[in-house]
């Protein structure tokens, strides 16, 4: 099965990295994939460089030999369309199950994106419960899901595509707006950040102005 991680990464932080490892562990992958995007569509650009949010991405994931990064997002010129990256893979992979993460706050509004209809039948949606996140479906959520959702993980190793699964396992509280918010106010963010990250943050001076 390949997994794959979408996001913008603006930085990468604890949380992120606890929703990869739970999602490494109740899915039982060989690896995930993180694919910073470009040119988000659905938020707001990134506030600092592509080359600053891989270099910080590369520093987190490090110490994981399962965690890799496709950086095809990146290179791409068009706006960063989930639905393109899991075409492409799709077409390289086409007998291999695809895992599609995602937090709660993404999932609930996952009607609104992109030909989301195809995403979900390119992928198998994998979705994590952070602290404060409310399971709330639009009635096209809730069809789907009615149709797709299943509890083993083993389920989702038995076909390429189409299912939904809610992950388990304790939650890591952190959000990047937060990170950004409190070293522009010269807070603690220790809490949050790999000590690596925090150094390369400092030592860039990353995200003050």
């Amino acid at each position: 099965m390949i997994a794959l991680f979408g996001g913008t990464f603006d930085p990468i932080h604890l949380g992120h990295i606890n929703m990869a490892k739970h999602c490494l562990k109740e899915l039982s992958l060989s690896a995930l994939s993180f694919i910073p995007n470009a040119t988000p569509v659905h938020k707001q650009g990134p506030s600092i460089t592509t080359e600053h949010r891989l270099a910080m991405l590369k520093l987190a994931t490090d110490t994981e030999p399962k965690f890799t990064i496709d950086t095809r997002e990146i290179v791409r010129t068009e706006p960063s369309y989930t639905v393109l990256t899991l075409q492409e893979l799709r077409n390289e992979h086409p007998n291999t199950p695809i895992a599609f993460l995602m937090g709660m706050d993404s999932f609930n509004s996952l009607h609104t994106w992109y030909q989301w209809q195809a995403i979900t039948q390119l992928c198998h949606i994998v979705v994590y419960e952070r602290p404060g996140d409310k399971y709330a479906p639009c009635e096209q959520l809730a069809s789907y899901l009615a149709k797709a959702q299943v509890s083993a993980p083993a389920s989702l190793h038995q076909s390429t595509a189409g299912k939904c699964h809610f992950l388990t396992g304790q939650t890591f509280s952190a959000a990047s707006s937060e990170i950004r918010l409190a070293i522009k106010s010269g807070k603690s963010i220790e809490p949050w950040l790999s000590p690596k990250v925090i150094a390369y943050i400092n030592n860039n001076g990353l995200y003050a102005h």
